[in-house]
């Protein structure tokens, strides 16, 4: 059976720990600090944050008050979209690594394909971010460099000019929303799926069907979840700022649902909505 020292291999070689911590919506304040601590103290070596979350400090300061060598996490950061830019793709992936207290990132991503200020020229704007992002994973201050959100138009308009193929598409994967026509074309073009939200944003806990799951493995509801994802291939994402559930989010790898019951939570169809349209985000 796996454990959370598991890795996916991506398509340059570099190992990614097969369930990352997420940060989105965690504040940028003690709670934050105490969040990302409780993570790395629970075992987590994957830790996801953006320059979009406010909150890539919290993983500096939770990293010196652990003390842990640097080179035993995992760390990713996502370029907001105001930045869309060659220059500022690369000023502001300075000041990332400024905040994070790292001379590297192990996983960089352009966190949008169409942000609003670039709707009309995305596909340039794209191709600019993503050169000075080849250029700072030759230079090795990236280990492995992806994209998030894209769809198949996104990527093909991006590998019209990419000299390396993004190794990771981070995207809504979660029971009922998974994205199956995205999820095959990445994995066409060797790229690993990571799942954000995978708890449907909390909306997950009112499915009844998921209570019945939980009842018969005697597990959590989230639980149930993370393991789901990662028996379909996924990297779950799974966010808390609560110790207990942190530690608990990650006790997954000591049981396996039944093949009918992966089917049963693909199934669930919208149960926790379904992913928005990448090209009208109103930002």
């Amino acid at each position: 059976m796996k454990d959370h020292n598991d890795v996916y291999r991506l398509a340059n070689g570099v190992e990614i720990p097969c369930i990352g911590f997420g940060m989105w919506q965690t504040p940028d304040d003690e709670t934050g600090v105490k969040a990302v601590k409780s993570a790395i103290e629970a075992g987590y070596t994957h830790i996801d944050t953006a320059q979009a979350y406010g909150n890539e400090d919290c993983v500096r300061i939770a990293i010196e008050e652990t003390g842990l060598d640097r080179k035993k996490l995992f760390i990713t950061t996502k370029l907001t979209n105001p930045n869309h830019t060659y220059e500022l793709t690369m000023s502001s992936f300075e000041e990332s690594l400024k905040k994070l207290g790292t001379d590297y990132v192990d996983l960089f991503l352009i966190h949008w394909p169409n942000p609003k200020p670039f709707r009309d020229r995305w596909q340039e704007a794209n191709a600019q971010t993503w050169r000075a992002m080849e250029e700072l994973y030759e230079a090795g201050k990236i280990r492995s460099i992806g994209i998030s959100n894209f769809r198949r138009h996104h990527i093909d308009a991006l590998l019209e000019t990419a000299r390396i193929k993004p190794m990771v598409n981070q995207i809504r994967l979660c029971p009922g929303e998974t994205q199956d026509e995205v999820v095959d074309y990445c994995r066409s073009q060797g790229m690993i799926l990571e799942a954000y939200s995978p708890l449907g944003t909390g909306k997950i806990f009112a499915v009844p069907q998921m209570q019945k799951l939980a009842e018969k493995y005697g597990r959590s509801i989230a639980q149930i979840c993370i393991r789901w994802s990662l028996q379909r291939g996924y990297l779950p994402l799974p966010k808390s700022v609560t110790p207990s559930r942190i530690e608990e989010n990650l006790k997954v790898f000591d049981f396996e649902l039944e093949e009918e019951d992966v089917r049963l939570i693909a199934g669930l169809t919208g149960c926790v909505g379904l992913s928005s349209d990448p090209d009208q985000r109103p930002f």
